[in-house]
């Protein structure tokens, strides 16, 4: 293909260009200068000039300057775009405040220099200029997935353009066949600049050039790394830079693609390509290097680099993704939820409150006390799991998404503003932007507008700064569908103006939805929300009993939401919303209006597809929305259509997407489900294991080698402290392993030590240190090891003082001291004496942030409860009711909140006779309970025992 030849009209566009920029750069100051003259004074002016009265020459001597101006304005604008033509390399540089100057000035240039020696497509922009036809011209705004911000198409948008993608594919086909076998010479293609709000994108290229936008890979493996122009490399898809060479692969087709050799191009031009070309590694494994890189020799035929096919999941790159998911499996972990970090921090969430629940609610529904508290240890799949959650989980980013969305839902009410309808979110690590549906003027400060108008940003350091907000979630249906580059997509299911359908086979269909229904089900971003699922084969109610409801089928779900329909729709117009949005925000942001998300898996029928269809209708404005999956992307009433590769891809041509997709799979549903159920506190009404995972030799004879003291100030007795500057980290590290005696993963160990990331060398690096700062034993086995699975265990010599509490409490109720009542005793006493305050409670700041991922923050006060409770009883048997206050007041140090100690308080101060010290008791107690006043057993407890100290804790004051 030869670039496209002048014609007469170029030239007459050139000399019209160039008598304009004649009249602007040369007449103007010429006439200027004849007709007004200088127009500032010709001398310093005096105080007096000021006070002179304004006649009409001044007034033209002002006009005049102004002109002056703006002619310099112009004229710089001039030789910026003439500069950045003659190059062609990269954009031209801006002039400050000069929009609609620099836009004319860089249209005469450019039609200026369509008769140049340089070719036009190898000019930024200048192959656009009125002179696109066929395919190109058909093209412009379709597609845009690799713009510097993703973006995707509207339904509307969508709709729009289908006729034209089609269009084009018989054009690019039959282009091909016409072209027959000239596919043999070396073709390059420049990168186009923006031209309003198109983009170029290696999609479009691959789109207008290969026929399929989704080979974009085979043009970027072609020119991943090899040094521009402009010295920059190109290293990520989507960061393009107008002015950029790209070789192309030897199929390629058009009109903008310059073939070498080429006479028809300038000899720079020819040099910078050339340049350009002996970069790529084909030049060097074929040894053709060149003594004079000016006029080396151009190989005549180009393979593609990659062994894709034209649908972009060759075998090369399935063999590839195969070879990396092996390596990621060899870990133990299920790469899944490791990449999956917003939906790994909220299964982990909600898996801390549900054994959070679980605890307090046996230590609650016990009588007299209780007996164990340690929940079951999960093994298998659900350990990978859980290990994969602790490594995957950003707390970080969902708690940047939340107060960020709700401080701009602050802000637009605060303005009065009504929120506007987004359809996206795409979450980076340097900042997150919104797609809007349409333009909605400009953002509230720190928002910037984004690279369009349908986009506002805000970047993590001005994210950073919001607080948390009492305000409604104004976007709770946002859901992760995948990742593009280094951004991560976030849908927002409730707003699309219609159905998605999601097609695909049935098992990579049914992974796409259990992660979208499990990050529905744990997001933080939400408040409240009802998702109702269809056609799942694991049933995921066990991760949010509140949220998630199974329906059996099509018809219950029909008649459900035609129900809902009609409800909200009432509500709507009672409330005199237009839509759920302005029902969350302003003066009714007390109505919270929820969203309703359906996820229907199976396909439905085309009687009842269309029922959906009609109910989905209206749905974004309710806040209703559906994801219905089907075998294939002809759904009725699908506003937006996506594919789930069996690679693993989410395709979504018309909206610009494919992303690496976020998927659930079927065994790691089973084994998320079963660390949930394994929390729950219904499935086991004897409450939680009684036995702790690790008991230690309380005798003399099981003095431990190393001893921390976890329980107040942290203290490690039995080892050198180690370097300083190696302390901290080795000191952490150990903690976590003494609260997790199973062992820990050294992934987890790495995402626990450094949350921001760290090398696996580095990694490696401490676990050897660590290995041995803590020596051998006197068998010379080391103190640390490696189980079968790699997780990192602590010999039995290596204790803390939490394992000596957990087994003195153990043997005092269950071993020796069952049975004797002088061993209960003594064990309890020394058990209650070990605590010293909170759990490592000088911990430096800034460190330790994986605390708020355990439960033992719950545990250990429900434990020195329970030790204290045990303890009073112990000598209440024996009526020592003053050595059974100072039990339970030595446990009210570390456990303030449990009632159970409150309750026994009082009866053992009753106990004393002293009714004084019992309002005293009581008093103190309603001072701790705060606005909520007593607890209502503590509140019966009280009328038994004293009934008149409502009465004196008033007059008291």
């Amino acid at each position: 293909m030869r670039v496209r030849r002048r014609t007469f009209g170029d030239f007459v566009m050139a000399f019209l260009a160039f008598v304009a920029l004649l009249v602007l750069v040369v007449g103007v100051p010429g006439a200027l200068a004849v007709f007004v003259g200088w127009p500032l004074p010709h001398g310093m002016p005096s105080q007096d000039w000021l006070t002179q009265e304004i006649t009409v020459q001044t007034f033209l001597h002002v006009l005049t300057v102004v002109v002056w101006l703006a002619w310099a304005q112009f004229t710089a604008c001039v030789l910026v775009e003439v500069r950045a033509a003659a190059s062609g390399v990269g954009l031209p540089g801006r002039v400050p405040g000069a929009g609609p100057s620099q836009l004319l000035a860089r249209q005469l240039v450019t039609a200026l220099l369509l008769v140049g020696a340089t070719a036009a497509s190898l000019t930024p922009g200048l192959s656009q200029l009125g002179h696109n036809s066929g395919l190109e011209g058909n093209h412009k705004g379709t597609v845009a997935a690799a713009q510097q911000t993703p973006g995707l198409l509207s339904p509307q948008q969508a709709k729009a353009t289908a006729a034209n993608v089609a269009e084009q594919a018989d054009h690019v086909a039959a282009q091909a066949r016409s072209d027959g076998g000239k596919h043999g010479a070396t073709k390059f293609y420049r990168i186009q600049p923006p031209e309003g709000r198109h983009h170029d994108s290696l999609w479009e290229i691959a789109q207008r050039h290969l026929g399929d936008g989704r080979r974009y890979k085979e043009i970027y493996e072609l020119n991943k790394d090899r040094l521009q122009a402009d010295g920059s490399r190109l290293t990520e898809a989507s960061l393009i830079r107008p002015g950029w060479i790209m070789e192309m692969p030897g199929d390629a087709h058009g009109g903008e693609l310059v073939e070498m050799p080429d006479t028809h191009i300038s000899p720079a031009a020819q040099k910078q390509i050339q340049r350009y070309d002996r970069s790529g590694h084909h030049f060097h494994q074929q040894g053709q290097h060149a003594e004079n890189g000016d006029h080396a020799s151009v190989p005549a035929q180009r393979q593609p680099a990659t062994g894709t096919a034209t649908d972009g999941d060759g075998a090369g790159q399935h063999a590839q993704q195969h070879a990396t998911a092996s390596h990621g499996d060899s870990s133990g972990l299920p790469e899944a939820l490791v990449g999956a970090p917003l939906l790994a921090a909220g299964l982990l969430a909600a898996l801390g409150r549900r054994r959070r629940q679980a605890l307090w609610q046996s230590a609650l529904d016990a009588v007299g006390g209780r007996r164990g508290m340690e929940p079951p240890t999960p093994t298998g799949d659900a350990q990978n799991a859980q290990d994969a959650l602790l490594v995957g989980a950003d707390p970080d980013g969902v708690r940047l998404l939340d107060r960020s969305l709700r401080g701009l839902a602050a802000a637009l009410a605060a303005e009065s503003r009504p929120l506007p309808v987004v359809y996206a979110v795409w979450l980076s690590s340097g900042a997150l932007h919104l797609q809007l549906a349409q333009p909605a003027g400009k953002p509230p400060a720190p928002w910037r507008p984004g690279q369009e108008q349908t986009f506002w940003m805000l970047s993590r350091a001005d994210a950073e700064r919001y607080d948390d907000t009492d305000t409604a979630a104004p976007y709770p249906g946002l859901v992760s569908l995948g990742t593009m580059d280094d951004s991560r997509l976030l849908l927002n299911l409730e707003a699309v103006p219609g159905i998605v359908s999601l097609s695909g086979s049935e098992s990579d269909r049914a992974a796409v939805f259990a992660s979208v229904a499990a990050e529905l089900a744990t997001n933080g971003w939400s408040d409240r929300m009802t998702i109702t699922l269809v056609g799942f084969g694991t049933d995921l109610t066990a991760l949010a009993p509140n949220r998630l409801r199974h329906l059996d089928g099509v018809e219950a779900l029909i008649e459900t939401m035609e129900a809902e329909t009609r409800q909200r729709r009432g509500a709507l117009g009672a409330a005199g919303h237009d839509s759920v949005l302005t029902g969350r925000t302003g003066p009714a942001q007390h109505t919270r209006w929820a969203p309703h998300l359906v996820l229907l898996a199976a396909q439905p029928s085309a009687e009842d597809a269309l029922k959906l269809a009609e109910l989905a209708a209206d749905a974004s404005r309710l806040g209703i929305g559906y994801v219905v999956g089907a075998e294939t992307g002809d759904l009725p009433g699908a506003a937006w259509e996506m594919e789930i590769t069996r690679e693993g891809k989410l395709l979504a041509p018309l909206l610009g997407l494919q992303l690496e997709a976020q998927l659930l799979p079927a065994a790691l549903q089973r084994a998320v489900v079963e660390l949930f159920a394994q929390a729950d506190p219904e499935r086991d009404p004897d409450g939680p294991a009684t036995t702790p995972p690790f008991l230690v030799d309380i005798t003399e004879q099981g003095r431990p080698a190393v001893y921390a003291r976890l329980v107040g100030p942290y203290e490690i007795i039995g080892l050198d402290t180690p370097e300083d500057e190696r302390s901290t980290l080795l000191q952490e590290a150990l903690a976590l392993l003494l609260l997790h005696r199973e062992g820990v993963h050294p992934r987890v160990l790495a995402a626990a030590l450094w949350p921001r990331g760290v090398t696996e060398d580095v990694r490696d690096a401490l676990v050897e240190r660590l290995r041995d700062w803590l020596g051998t034993d006197p068998d010379g086995s080391s103190r640390m090891r490696a189980d079968a699975t790699g997780r990192l265990i602590l010999a039995e010599s290596v204790v803390s003082d939490l394992d000596v509490l957990r087994s003195l409490y153990h043997e005092a109720t269950q071993g020796k001291g069952a049975g004797s009542r002088a061993v209960r005793g003594r064990l309890l006493t020394d058990a209650l004496g070990l605590v010293r305050g909170p759990l490592l409670e000088d911990r430096p700041e800034g460190r330790y942030g994986w605390l708020g991922h355990e439960i033992v923050d719950a545990q250990l006060p429900l434990l020195v409860a329970d030790i204290g409770l045990a303890l009073s009883a112990f000598h209440l048997e024996k009526d020592r009711a003053q050595k059974a206050i100072e039990a339970l007041e030595a446990a009210l140090k570390t456990a303030d909140s449990d009632e159970r100690l409150w309750n026994e308080l009082l009866r053992a101060v009753h106990a004393t006779g002293d009714p004084d010290r019992l309002r005293a008791r009581a008093a103190d107690f309603l001072s701790r309970s705060g606005a909520r006043g007593l607890p209502p057993r503590t509140e019966a407890l009280l009328d038994e025992l004293l009934p008149t100290w409502r009465e004196a804790v008033a007059a008291a004051g």
